[in-house]
């Protein structure tokens, strides 16, 4: 039947280890008929073909295959894993929105000022502090603010110490001469402000504290600011530099953006549950929404302050940072000298000051100020204590300061709490 075929087709698997570029194929060759007689002659010379020959000639080429398409899979996810390097970066700029926000709307305002000025002209920067407090209004719980009940005492020296006797340290800032004077100015504005928003609050719970206490005590000294700033500020830094202070309208203008956007939020909150439960469930949205409504005002300030920012000697502008941060320093050893003598007047390890939770909780929020009060008060005095943006820029170096030093004082607080329950396991 094949002699009498004019041609045949004869499957022929190529040696798999052939050096012909197309090694480990199957072809189909065509051989005349003239073969045919010489194949059936020397058929004992050619192995039968069947399925098992060729799936064992081809196991080989199959597994080198595999290997190198594993080695390109290898490659890719090593490509994929490349990427990794972003995650660490991710998760810094999630737990450090504020001040990242901050940096860049400072940053922002130096390398392209019309972009400020040109917001400035639509009155932008008054967006930032009303959106601010409706946010804290929306974050609001007051079942929190019910369970610092037990722990008043320390709750009403934070205040007192907040409201009343840290502003003192405003008086000591303004011996200090710096040019641009502005400098001190805004730091000794700074210290006579009420606590963080929020900041206080969260490193008080990494620490461990009285979370609920520190959040009673920033309600209610931002509350009770609204009043008692003016009249701070009057006594220790507009005597100081010769400024009369229009207490009314900067009563008025606390009133207005702090005040009543705090209760719209807190009202939207208690007067419909869906809404409660979004804000709760979106809290780190509504940080993030908060710190670049903060960091709003910086931005048009220093757009608008830029010429007179340019100006200013770099060593100058350094001075001005370390005298934030030693202000910080000194309000965190008063406090925490003040909390450890009413321990002892007050009854001990048995008194309220003594506990752990409560002491830390008073100290962290007793010795930071606020930000978006600072500027809040600010904007509406029409340059009484010097251009607004150099009052301004110290400040916002301070308050990032003060997280970054509380941050290390956190840590250190946790690993010393973690290491005494390893010893106690």
């Amino acid at each position: 039947m094949f002699a009498s075929a004019s041609s045949q087709l004869l499957l022929r698997v190529q040696s798999l280890h052939s050096t012909e570029p197309m090694a480990h194929s199957l072809t189909l060759s065509r051989f005349p008929a003239t073969t045919s007689s010489s194949f059936h002659r020397h058929h004992h010379a050619v192995k039968p073909l069947t399925l098992r020959s060729v799936a064992r000639r081809l196991k080989p080429a199959l597994i080198r295959a595999c290997d190198r398409s594993q080695q390109i899979g290898g490659d890719g996810s090593k490509a994929a894993g490349g990427l990794s390097w972003l995650e660490p970066i991710l998760k810094f700029a999630r737990s450090n929105v504020l001040p990242l926000a901050l940096i860049s709307a400072v940053t922002l305002g130096l390398t392209y000022p019309s972009l400020g000025c040109a917001a400035d002209k639509f009155n932008v920067s008054k967006i930032g502090p009303f959106g601010i407090f409706v946010i804290s209004g929306l974050m609001l719980r007051s079942e929190e603010i019910g369970a610092a009940v037990e722990a008043w005492p320390a709750g009403l020296f934070g205040l007192v110490s907040i409201l009343f006797l840290t502003p003192y340290f405003s008086r000591i800032i303004l011996q200090i001469q710096l040019q641009p004077q502005e400098f001190i100015t805004g730091l000794a504005i700074f210290s006579c402000m009420p606590t963080t928003l929020s900041s206080g609050v969260a490193l008080t719970q990494l620490a461990g504290g009285n979370s609920a206490l520190a959040l009673a005590m920033t309600v209610i000294s931002n509350l009770l600011g609204i009043m008692i700033i003016p009249l701070s500020i009057t006594k220790f830094v507009a005597a100081g530099v010769g400024v009369a202070l229009p207490i009314k309208q900067l009563f008025k203008s606390l009133v207005l953006t702090i005040l009543i956007p705090l209760i719209l939020g807190k009202v939207l909150r208690e007067s419909f549950k869906g809404v409660a439960d979004f804000v709760d469930k979106n809290r780190k949205l509504f940080s993030l929404i908060s710190a670049l409504f903060l960091s709003i005002v910086p931005w048009i300030q220093v757009s608008r302050s830029r010429p007179l920012l340019l100006m200013v000697k770099p060593n100058v502008f350094l001075i001005a940072i370390g005298l934030g941060t030693l202000l910080h320093l000194s309000l965190l050893v008063f406090n925490i000298i003040a909390v450890s003598s009413l321990s002892v007047i007050s009854g001990g390890r048995n008194s309220i000051f003594s506990r752990e939770e409560n002491a830390s909780a008073v100290v962290l929020v007793a010795s930071q100020k606020t930000l978006p009060v600072m500027v809040a008060v600010i904007e509406p005095l029409q340059g009484a204590f010097g251009e607004s943006g150099l009052l301004v820029l110290p400040c916002v170096a301070a308050h990032l300061n003060q997280i970054i030093v509380d941050s290390f004082i956190v840590n250190f607080l946790r690993f010393r709490d973690n290491s005494n329950n390893v010893k106690v396991a």
